[in-house]
């Protein structure tokens, strides 16, 4: 598993600008299945994300 918002290995390191109050506000820029980067679009009702290999995910998916 890869960080959502910088594309490194989740279980290598420390993570401190990743895990803060708004990243958790942020929608996920790198796949966390193979850290690639992903389209993402915001709306004003939430936000979609697509990787070329893993497909789309969006805000209502991740129960935010």
């Amino acid at each position: 598993m890869f960080c959502v918002h910088c594309g490194l290995p989740a279980d290598e390191g420390d993570h401190p600008r990743c895990s803060g109050a708004q990243a958790a506000l942020d929608p996920p820029r790198f796949c966390p299945e193979c850290a690639r980067r992903m389209v993402v679009q915001v709306t004003p009702s939430g936000w979609s994300a697509r990787c070329s290999r893993h497909g789309e995910r969006s805000s209502v998916d991740a129960g935010y």
